[in-house]
């Protein structure tokens, strides 16, 4: 299968670069280059995109708020010079976040998770987190849990505390049970906490705020939230 992808950025040199690092890897086929959103948005009109290299500090509207915007999202590879975007990118759902300058070895770690995302799962049965619900036993009761009202999860030794939106339960569960049946939004972060990735706030080497909450970032977990959230947490500061 041959991708089809939408470079917008305002600089040529990066756009040129990008188109270098591209030719490199089979499979990918570029439809246009684009130096702003308006000029984006006219090709997308007319063409079916299925990857978007997209700048965020450009004239006129940033790339997060054009992509925010539009109807139909290709997936997105955000291209920046500042972190501070990180979040931001992540909350819109982007296949990675590259910093520049961009070097051929992390632009082709960002194919790769582009190339996973695209793959067929096996589990196709499977909603997003926003229509998607557990039943918990708590007092003898079953009670539906619905799986976005979930800030974060709390081990409390035999217990576990789910902190929700609005409230908090405490039932009787391990906290690795419970991680089997919530689905890929939560991740693990500590031996003693598992978050809802798409509550996140703020974050630090550290730490991950949600609602001004801090959460610790466990040492043996550094890995895999750094993977998760794509954001390298030994450069920050």
């Amino acid at each position: 299968m041959i991708y089809k992808c939408l470079i917008i950025d305002d600089e040529e040199l990066a756009r040129e670069l990008i188109k270098n690092h591209l030719s490199k890897i089979d499979g990918f086929e570029i439809v246009d280059s684009c130096q702003s959103a308006i000029d984006a948005y006219k090709i997308l009109q007319k063409q079916t995109i299925d990857l978007i290299f997209l700048d965020i500090e450009m004239p006129g509207i940033k790339g997060t708020d054009f992509f925010k915007n539009l109807l139909i999202k290709p997936k997105v590879i955000f291209m920046t010079a500042y972190r501070d975007y990180a979040i931001e990118g992540f909350n819109l759902n982007a296949v990675d976040y590259l910093l520049k300058p961009i070097f051929f070895d992390r632009f082709f770690q960002a194919i790769e998770k582009f190339s996973l995302s695209v793959q067929p799962t096996a589990i196709t049965n499977l909603k997003k987190t926003d229509d998607q619900f557990i039943f918990i036993k708590n007092n003898k009761k079953s009670i539906k849990l619905w799986l976005n009202s979930i800030n974060y999860i709390e081990s409390l030794g035999d217990y576990i505390k789910i902190h929700l939106v609005n409230n908090t339960i405490t039932i009787k569960h391990s906290l690795s049970s419970f991680e089997k049946k919530i689905g890929t939004d939560f991740l693990r972060v500590h031996r003693s906490y598992i978050i809802n990735m798409n509550k996140i706030t703020a974050f630090t080497k550290v730490d991950i705020e949600i609602n001004e909450i801090e959460i610790p970032i466990g040492d043996s977990y550094k890995a895999l939230v750094n993977s998760k959230l794509n954001f390298n947490l030994s450069k920050l500061y």
